[in-house]
């Protein structure tokens, strides 16, 4: 069951309820019994994993030894390097 936090209306107390998501009954204050109203929170999001936009386009990093010349290359599966390359020839 979720917890929602509510704010007494009298002595703004803040306090933490687990309830039912179908449960609409009154909620009084605990300590005053006075009328209350629920507090929406933000809920902390962490990306972790594949299937995030910050996870899944972060740029790769760059390797030394991955080319066969020892210098990184851009060069495309057909053998033609990138204009933009800064190793370009």
């Amino acid at each position: 069951m979720p917890a929602y936090d509510y704010r007494c209306l009298s002595c703004e107390l803040v306090f933490e309820l687990t309830r039912s998501a179908n449960d609409t009954s009154h909620v009084s204050c605990p300590h005053c019994g006075g009328d209350t109203k629920r507090v929406f929170t933000p809920v902390g999001v962490v990306f972790k994993g594949s299937g995030f936009h910050n996870t899944d386009y972060r740029p790769k990093p760059r390797s030394d030894d991955s080319s066969p010349s020892g210098k990184d290359s851009c060069a495309s599966s057909d053998g033609v390097a990138c204009p933009t390359c800064p190793n370009a020839d």
